[in-house]
């Protein structure tokens, strides 16, 4: 039963943001969304996460991705990027071999990570799921950025 109330929840996630936002493919293409952060000086937020298996991922997309407030935010300081390595969503073979060699360039050892660069691809800081909710989590993130 909790299984089918995640997978609704994750459902209902998913279609706000492609309402929102045009949908993941939005946050896929690395190599574009790097152009992205250099054309707009931007930071990038590198999201590597299993979205259909892993609870913190859930929960952080839960509490914090999936809000808003941290959408609206993220627009006007951060080009997204999602990094996903899910066990039961298809995906193409150009975004799993991406996915898996950016995995090993910053050297992923656990989901959720998430990872700030410069628009060149330097990683500046490394975080997670953090408690406390979508304001907590981008005071954290602002913190990190000073």
């Amino acid at each position: 039963m909790k299984q089918k109330k995640t997978m609704l929840i994750m459902v209902i996630v998913l279609a706000v943001l492609f309402a929102l936002y045009g949908g993941l493919k939005a946050w896929n293409s690395h190599s574009e969304k790097q152009k992205k952060a250099k054309e707009e000086n931007k930071k990038m937020f590198l999201l590597f996460h299993g979205s259909d298996w892993c609870y913190w991922c859930i929960k952080l997309d839960e509490e914090v991705l999936s809000k808003k407030e941290f959408l609206d935010w993220a627009k006007n300081n951060l080009i997204l990027v999602s990094l996903d390595f899910p066990n039961n969503i298809k995906q193409e073979e150009n975004l799993k071999t991406q996915n898996q060699i950016l995995a090993q360039l910053f050297k992923i050892e656990g989901y959720p990570t998430v990872i700030i660069t410069d628009a060149s691809g330097k990683e500046i800081f490394r975080t997670g799921y953090q408690e406390g909710g979508v304001e907590k989590y981008i005071a954290h993130l602002e913190k990190a950025l000073k």
